[in-house]
């Protein structure tokens, strides 16, 4: 994931953001290269920037503003529900995209704060070394995101697959309050995406385990198909009305690549 976040990193750059001094461009004056204004000068001004060409032309002082730089807050939650670990390649791709997305804050210096959510149950930890087996033992609710205390205008990341019931509403609410900017990456397999199901099978719900014999048919199969793919529509429309990144993450292709089909051209990630 090092190596990774060497080429492709979280959108720290698309945004204005607040927080200490840093690296980032902020949304307020501060003593960066990148110039924003002039103001008139005031009382207790820095003379230093104060733009002396305009006094020459003008016999008034002007200060020159520059953007400020700061270290931008991020607030990172991985969804520790069953179904994120129910198959060996998708419980590896989760957890690569968690890393991922640690591992690029803290080389962005961001102030990062890591969270582990299995339905009601929350833990806040300092890294991902510091997750216990117990975490990830997953939970068959969804992960109540109102939970979190998510900071004032931060990037709000949250790592999870999304196969939960209702309307996505509550999730994505959580992710603008406070001017929050919302990222979600929802890593995938080809087993629930486009399963080859036929004839006699036993069925295990991997959030509550429970067991049923199925009879699976052509029509059950495209029923099942339609219900997945629409349920993902409806997350990319309302993700789309309140500017949150949306994401899916396949679990096949090495996982650069599964950043680049789409996270890349959506701007969940960008070039480092």
């Amino acid at each position: 994931m090092e190596a990774a976040a060497e080429h492709l990193r979280l959108p720290f750059r698309s945004r204005n953001w607040k927080g200490h001094a840093g690296n980032w461009l902020g949304a307020g004056a501060g003593s960066s290269i990148d110039f924003q204004d002039h103001r008139p000068y005031m009382p207790g001004d820095d003379p230093r920037y104060i733009d002396w060409r305009a006094y020459a032309r003008t016999g008034s002082y002007t200060m020159k503003l520059y953007r400020e730089e700061v270290s931008p807050l991020v607030d990172l939650l991985l969804d520790a529900s069953r179904s994120m670990f129910f198959e060996e390649e998708k419980a590896r791709r989760a957890w690569e995209t968690f890393c991922f997305c640690e591992t690029s804050a803290r080389q962005a210096a961001s102030s990062l704060h890591c969270f582990v959510a299995a339905g009601s149950r929350l833990r806040r930890v300092a890294s991902s070394e510091e997750l216990r087996e117990g975490d990830l033992e997953g939970s068959a609710a969804a992960p109540d995101c109102g939970r979190v205390p998510w900071r004032q205008g931060s990037l709000r990341v949250v790592v999870s697959d999304l196969l939960f019931p209702g309307a996505p509403d509550a999730l994505l609410n959580a992710l603008c309050a406070g001017n929050g900017h919302g990222v979600i990456f929802s890593p995938f397999c080809a087993a629930e995406a486009a399963p080859d199901w036929s004839g006699n099978i036993e069925m295990e719900d991997c959030e509550s385990g429970r067991k049923s014999l199925r009879r699976v048919d052509e029509g059950l199969l495209n029923r099942y198909k339609l219900a997945y793919s629409q349920h993902f529509a409806l997350w990319r429309e309302r993700a789309r009305k309140r500017a949150v990144l949306l994401a899916r993450v396949p679990s096949a292709p090495a996982f650069r690549e599964a950043l680049q089909a789409e996270a890349l051209p959506v701007g969940a990630v960008e070039l480092a």
